[in-house]
């Protein structure tokens, strides 16, 4: 039996440690090969390889088209080991005017549309580079960058693009790592170009004189940037903020005094059909009562009409209402976590991801002067031998002819270098007759003169920063507002205007009847209900109060802790069946009880009251409650509740006790009041309240009693100051101390 012997060796590994290993290793390949750009070129490694596998295929801007697919092919057999649907729509991306401020790939074919509609198959779509990857791939053939292996080994690639045009900036970028995210929106590139040659002159300068120049995101689909210019400065200061971007929109005029708005640019990175599906289900819920109806009028530029409900809707209330519930108004978040040029990933500043560009933009200029310097110096030692040639033709010839090795000979003979005696040899007959000493002369003096240029830049810093000024400056010229693609698509309005949206105006507004059950049942029948109409309550439940309200009204809840409520009318559950626990709504505690129940009414007063008879008026805003602990609007002492919050609806208060006693006294001697214990009412001896009505004096008291209303007008004998303690009521008042009975 033959002994297996291992393959390698065998360590024992805690499996923590196995996993920590493992897992850092993904995440650094995902942080670094997969989902952050590097600060030079702005680009991620499948789209740098995208471009690279393009131009090997020489597919420039000059040239004609070939297939996504021959594309496509190249990229993942040579350079990128993933999916070609990944692959695919990275490129597709690319070549989309609508997701990338300076597209860097020409399409020809269906490439998908704003709507969200995704492109056709790579075998039926066409492509080519643009003058904006071809910027970004300048100098690639004269050693402007590294380049390293492929994953098999079999070719090379360029590790970063010397990339001419600030790219990261100019077209953003977004990704999700393992622990860490970017965001980087569009900018426009004249503004970024503004902005470094600023630096190169200032290197010293802050980032808020760099913000004087890029003022803000440009977004390829335009839009509204409402964001204040200090947010905007923070965000650029600190490489982390967000920007608030909304729809651009116009009224447009009809006959009859009637009007529509139309929607020309929507917000980056929204697709206009989910947009206009969201606004439509908004609609039928009937959650945009000022809008009647929504179009799509779009053909290859966007034209969204919203109708109004009616001309008397004010076009902003309209839009704030949209912008508030839809992404007519969106957020665009800044994070500018990028690759450095040591590969380490950090959230840089404005001013640090342009000098990070300009930097690079010195490395590519410095190598590309040495290599073309190599090549020079190349050139001028060929030249020499060719003069060489020139000047002893016949002898040249007579060595070749007999000698068997003549480069040696020719070495010997006439001093030449290897190089040099390579050339001539190399000389094709047909090129003798071009050997004239002149021409030869004049290609070696302008080349002279190029060298020491050359060695001139390399041998100046300032002469190298202006040689790379005039470079951006260049691109400024070639992709700057002069051009379509150039200009700026998103103004810049700061905040926008503060526009109050009315309650009514954000709920359709609809009547139903507020139904509170003794038990703390609550409902919202539709419609206002009959007087005599029949509610269903629980077993041993009944009603305790019945109002009739709206959608848009807001419910002002007064319970005996002195605590008012608010509850929204369109928040109420249904009129099916018995409603919700009011205590499911409001912070109610287990022992106060809800003690009235009121339609807010902006401007109406309110008469609050206790047991022991202590009260005062306060506004209705004032008890207004944004949570569900309600507000504390009325203090209380020991062994005391709130018991009444009664419309001020008249100038007279009638009030009456458990003890029978009944006070009339005029409204304006009780103070009105944002918050306290109040004053006293009526003074009681061993009792407390029973009822009060504000009442208008001239139209005298009345009170239901058998089913019939009975009205006093006679009321001298009750009418008094404030605080005393009354008289018994007139003949005929309720023995329930009650003026509804």
């Amino acid at each position: 039996m033959n002994q297996i012997t291992p393959g390698g060796e065998i360590r024992e590994t805690g499996l923590s440690d196995a996993l920590s290993e493992r897992y850092l290793a993904y995440a650094l390949s995902t942080i670094v090969s997969r989902s952050l750009p590097d600060v030079r070129d702005g680009l991620k490694p499948v789209h740098r390889r995208i471009l690279y596998a393009m131009r090997q295929l020489k597919l420039d801007p000059e040239t004609g088209f070939k297939k996504c697919a021959r594309v496509v092919g190249d990229v993942i057999g040579k350079y990128h080991p993933h999916g070609d649907a990944a692959v695919y729509e990275a490129m597709v991306r690319l070549a989309q005017d609508f997701a990338v401020r300076y597209p860097l790939v020409e399409g020809q074919g269906n490439f998908g549309n704003i709507d969200g509609d995704n492109a056709a198959a790579m075998r039926y779509t066409e492509s080519k580079l643009t003058q904006v990857a071809s910027a970004i791939m300048d100098g690639l053939d004269e050693d402007a960058v590294d380049f390293r292996p492929t994953y098999d080994g079999s070719e090379s690639e360029p590790v970063v693009m010397p990339s001419a045009f600030p790219n990261l900036l100019a077209n953003g970028s977004s990704g999700i790592a393992v622990g860490m995210a970017t965001n980087i929106p569009p900018h426009n590139v004249a503004e970024l170009c503004d902005a470094l040659g600023h630096i190169i002159k200032k290197p010293s300068c802050p980032v808020d004189e760099l913000v004087g120049f890029v003022r803000g995101p440009d977004f390829p689909t335009g839009g509204i940037l409402a964001e204040p210019g200090e947010n905007i400065l923070e965000a650029y200061r600190t490489g982390r903020g967000g920007f608030r971007l909304r729809a651009r929109w116009e009224v447009e005029k009809l006959k009859q005094g009637l009007w529509q708005v139309v929607v020309t640019e929507i917000p980056y990175q929204v697709q206009k059909a989910k947009l206009i599906e969201r606004i439509a289900g908004l609609l039928s819920e009937k959650k945009l009562p000022l809008l009647a109806d929504v179009r799509d009028e779009s053909t290859d530029v966007v034209r969204v009409v919203f109708e109004p409900k009616n001309r008397t809707v004010q076009p902003e209330v309209l839009m704030e209402q949209l912008f508030r519930q839809t992404d007519l108004e969106t957020r665009i978040s800044l994070n500018m976590n990028v690759l450095d040029a040591d590969g380490v990933p950090r959230v840089m500043n404005l001013k640090e991801v342009l000098r990070a560009f300009l930097d690079h933009r010195m490395v590519v200029l410095e190598r590309r002067a040495k290599h073309r310097l190599g090549r020079i110096e190349h050139r001028l030692e060929v030249l020499g031998g060719y003069l060489v040639a020139y000047l002893n033709l016949d002898a040249v010839i007579k060595i070749i002819r007999n000698e068997d090795e003549p480069k040696p000979a020719l070495m010997k003979k006439f001093k030449l270098s290897d190089v040099q005696a390579e050339a001539i040899l190399n000389m094709r007959l047909r090129a003798l007759r071009k050997l004239e000493e002149i021409e030869i002369k004049r290609e070696h003096d302008r080349l002279s003169a190029e060298k020491a240029e050359l060695e001139s830049l390399l041998g100046d810093e300032g002469k190298r920063w202006r040689a790379i000024g005039a470079e951006i400056k260049d691109i400024r010229k070639k992709f700057g507002p002069e051009t379509a693609l150039g200009k700026r698509r998103s103004d810049i309005s700061g905040p926008p205007p503060v526009i109050d949206v009315p309650m009514e105006a954000m709920v359709e507004h609809e009547d139903l009847t507020v139904v509170l059950s003794e038990k703390g049942w609550v409902r919202a029948m539709k419609g206002h209900l009959e007087d005599n109409a029949e509610l269903k309550y629980k077993e041993g439940d009944g009603p305790a109060f019945i109002l009739p309200a709206a959608t848009t009204s807001k419910i002002l809840v007064f319970a005996s802790n002195g605590r008012f409520y608010t509850l929204s009318g369109d928040k109420l559950p249904k009129g099916r069946g018995h409603g919700e626990p009011i205590r499911l709504m409001i912070d109610l505690p287990n022992d106060a009880e809800i003690v009235s129940l009121v339609v807010h009414k902006p401007g109406d007063r309110l008469l609050l009251a206790s047991a022991m008879g202590r009260g005062f008026v306060v506004e209705e805003t004032e008890v207004l409650a944004s949570t569900r602990s309600g507000k504390q609007v009325m203090n209380l002492d020991d062994g005391d509740k709130a018991m009444f919050a009664v419309p001020v609806d008249g100038d007279h208060v009638a009030i009456i006790g458990e003890n029978r006693k009944m006070l009339i006294f005029p409204l304006d001697q009780v103070p009105e009041m944002g918050k306290g214990r109040g004053v006293i009412l009526q003074r009681y001896k061993d009792a407390h309240l029973s009822d009060l009505k504000v009442f208008v004096k001239k139209e005298g008291l009345t009170w239901l009693t058998g089913g019939r209303t009975r009205t006093e007008s006679d009321l001298k004998p009750w009418i008094g100051e404030r605080a005393q303690a009354g008289r018994l009521p007139p003949n005929g008042f309720p023995r329930s101390n009650r003026f509804d009975g």
